[in-house]
């Protein structure tokens, strides 16, 4: 790990242990990153150390995934904003700027919608309002449901790879499937369950945080007319359209990613200081 990093444990109020990866100036505007469904707090790898030090990027790995605990229970939406806001209440941050790729996305959602004082911007990278009616969402349930440990490589591989639209470096992609074979077969089931069973739609008019939603043209999992759902319901959200890449933007297309976050941050910072 590069010494710009700063890596720690944190053992939350609910007793659950997650691993943090930070970067940035401590007294920076934080910015909390979620990982998508099977990831950890390495899915942000590739960007951490390209956000400005004006930005104080925080990754880590939600509960059930990589290194951190796995209790029995507790994989809803709902469930892992709790955590997340536990872990802002852990680090003594009353605001930050939410960012989440695909379930973290979702997870995003919730945190504004049930917690607004603590979202000071929200991003929504490769996002949904809700999961029914998804094809690819349901093809991916027929075989996740019979799932038994050991995971299988090629399925964890095939699985990060079909977020892909352009090439990432292989020993990457082997990283991302490492950590996904590190989330047991029934998380893999309950945090899948729990984004399908979920429907934010109604919800997204709640949503007053200053909102980018970030998607790629090549997006084999969530269309355009989610991402239209989205910002028709969430009040000023706008778009930042990535032509070539799928589902991972991040991976895809890491400094472009790292620059629109900062920004969209910078004109959060300058408007409120405005105001």
């Amino acid at each position: 790990m590069s010494d710009n990093l700063r890596s720690y444990t944190i053992r939350l109020d609910n007793g659950l242990s997650v691993p943090c990866v930070e970067h940035g100036n401590p007294a920076a505007t934080p910015l909390l990153l979620l990982h998508g469904y099977t990831d950890s707090w390495r899915s942000f790898e590739p960007v951490l150390q390209k956000f400005p030090a004006s930005v104080r990027a925080i990754a880590f790995t939600q509960r059930g995934h990589g290194e951190a605990g796995k209790p029995a229970e507790g994989y809803t939406p709902r469930d892992l904003a709790s955590d997340a806001v536990a872990l802002l209440d852990r680090l003594g941050i009353g605001r930050a700027v939410i960012a989440g790729h695909s379930m973290g996305s979702f997870v995003a959602q919730r945190i504004a919608i049930d917690y607004p004082d603590r979202v000071a911007g929200l991003v929504l990278e490769g996002s949904f309002p809700a999961t029914a009616g998804n094809a690819a969402v349901d093809e991916l349930w027929r075989e996740v449901e019979h799932f038994t440990d050991p995971i299988e490589r090629d399925f964890a591989f095939a699985f990060q790879s079909s977020t892909l639209a352009q090439p990432i470096p292989r020993a990457l992609l082997e990283t991302f499937v490492d950590e996904s074979l590190k989330t047991p077969a029934r998380i893999w089931k309950d945090a899948l369950r729990g984004l399908m069973d979920a429907d934010h739609t109604a919800e997204l008019t709640l949503i007053r945080a200053p909102t980018l939603v970030m998607w790629g043209a090549a997006d084999a999992l969530f269309p355009r007319s989610d991402q239209d759902v989205l910002l028709a319901r969430i009040p000023g959200a706008q778009l930042s359209l990535y032509d070539r890449a799928g589902h991972s933007i991040h991976w895809e297309e890491p400094l472009r990613f790292a620059s629109d976050v900062a920004a969209f941050i910078e004109a959060r910072t300058t408007s409120q200081q405005a105001a």
